[in-house]
């Protein structure tokens, strides 16, 4: 026989709101419904169940947290690490840094043939392109130099030579967004991938033909092995392209159909530094310029004479293309440059260190994380939706704020560089342009971060972090409800 005890029923209520997660809303906010409102979502989304959610909101005008859903639980972060990189350099860095990028030689005299070597000397920029290389080129040609007898060697003993971060998945070796990390790197486009190549699959014009492949920036460092070919109208899109493991040869295997549409993709390419200096000794043969060494790798010495340089972007323009597109070689470059800047070395190590100092001067506390890069790319990166939050509401009081907000990606906004990677969502007449935010997004793992605007003109601060998702595009789903309900409050 089974014996059933007899309880007061505010007991089993006591039992189930224990195994309840933690919400919290301050009752003269003005917000009273807020948690119920949010709570619906959370606790009827099928997607959730085994995964676990993090969510923080607060006031924008006082940083009261008005919902915590286990916000102190660390949480893997995904991309949004990116805002405590950004606030950090800005902190440590300032919103006019830039990064310059210089031409030395060792030869004695300047003369149409000159000799000695060139020494390119790179010191961070993540956005040089070619055609700073070609301005550069041209700074060469103005001082009448037609020939150098010596090499081409680049430098770039600013960081260290260790090209991946900590955690960075095999998998992930020869994508744009793995690309190996240097301190003299060239980026194909003004997205700003740096370190990679912008490859272009179109389809011939007649069946069996081989596809067509474009490649930006042109140069001979990669070499590309293209087996692709076109099919008839009514066949299959199966264009695979990849780069074999620690070289630079690019295979495009598969079909394409007949007036299909191109296939993009971007790959990163090996040793960057050296595929700098092959960019560059192009843009010097295309000015008529010449060096008969080699390109090799090395450090400028004490007694070479500076000819030119380039100056980058400052920092408060470079974080648009950071954050906006979510670049993460963006991110563990701008962690190197801290470290070598505040301590002399431009690692990880160091990096890493100088970051978890400054968060903590604008008040975050770095002793509740796991810090292990500056992009998010790490499964091992854990940090509570409540200091991300916290973060968030911190950071509105310093001078450099206004930055920080502008590189935001805003909701439903079209353009690029504006909408960002949210440029395609949120896009609600109720809400578009209505939230400033970063996303984020690994296998598993989604997450949103920012600021929304209310119906009422208030701001709202708020961090969700999704960890454990079977399918971490439902995770958007989920954010783009809780968000939208903040912005109808």
């Amino acid at each position: 026989m089974i014996h059933f005890i007899k309880y007061p029923i505010t007991i089993f209520i006591l039992l189930f709101c224990t195994f309840l997660p933690y919400t919290q809303v301050n009752a003269t906010t003005g917000y009273q419904n807020l948690p119920q409102q949010l709570n619906q979502v959370i606790m009827k989304e099928p997607t959730l169940q085994g995964a676990i959610a993090g969510i923080s909101v607060r006031s924008g005008q006082n940083g009261t947290i008005l919902y915590d859903y286990q916000g102190d639980v660390r949480l893997h972060p995904a991309s949004n690490m990116k805002l405590l990189t950004a606030a950090a350099a800005l902190n440590a860095l300032g919103e006019n840094y830039t990064f310059s990028t210089e031409l030395y030689t060792n030869a004695t005299e300047l003369k149409k043939s000159i000799q000695g070597n060139l020494y390119l000397k790179g010191n961070g920029d993540p956005t040089l392109l070619k055609k700073d290389f070609e301005s550069m080129a041209m700074g060469i040609e103005r001082l009448g130099v037609k020939k150098i007898k010596g090499n081409l060697v680049a430098d770039d003993s600013r960081y260290d030579h260790v090209r991946y971060s900590l955690d960075m998945p095999w998998s992930d070796e020869t994508a744009y967004y793995g690309a190996q990390i240097s301190a003299l790197t060239v980026s194909p486009t003004k997205d700003y991938d740096s370190g990679s190549i912008k490859i272009k699959v179109k389809p011939g014009t007649k069946i069996g033909e081989k596809v067509k492949v474009t490649v930006t920036p042109k140069s001979n460092y990669v070499k590309l092995v293209n087996h692709a070919v076109t099919v008839a109208k009514d066949g299959k899109n199966k264009i695979k392209i990849e780069r074999e493991h620690s070289k630079n040869t690019v295979k495009i295997e598969g079909t394409l159909p007949l007036k299909a549409k191109e296939t993009k993709e971007w790959i990163g390419v090996w040793e960057p530094t050296l595929f700098a200096a092959t960019l560059f000794r192009q843009a010097l043969a295309e000015r008529g310029i010449t060096i008969t060494g080699k390109i090799k790798t090395g450090i400028v010495p004490k007694q070479a004479k500076l000819l030119t340089k380039h100056q980058s972007m400052p920092l408060s323009d470079l974080l648009v293309p950071f954050m906006k597109l979510s670049n993460n070689v963006h991110a563990e470059m701008l962690i190197k440059e801290m470290g070598k800047v505040k301590k002399g070395e431009g690692s990880w190590e160091k990096g890493l260190s100088v970051m978890k100092s400054e968060v903590a001067k604008l008040g975050v506390n770095p002793k509740t994380m796991v810090i292990r890069d500056g992009s998010g790319i790490s499964h091992v990166n854990s940090i509570p939706a409540n200091q991300l939050s916290q973060l968030l509401f911190l950071v509105q009081r310093e001078k450099w704020f206004p930055a920080y907000l502008n590189a935001l990606p805003v909701a439903g906004n079209p353009e690029k560089m504006v909408g960002g990677s949210l440029r395609k969502r949120l896009k609600d007449p109720s809400i578009l342009g209505k939230v400033k935010a970063k996303t984020g997004t690994l296998a598993t793992v989604s997450s949103l971060s920012g600021y929304v605007t209310t119906r009422n003109g208030q701001t709202l601060i708020f961090s969700i972090l999704l960890n454990n998702m079977l399918d971490e595009t439902n995770g958007k789903k989920i954010e783009d409800a809780l968000v939208t309900i903040l912005a109808n409050q």
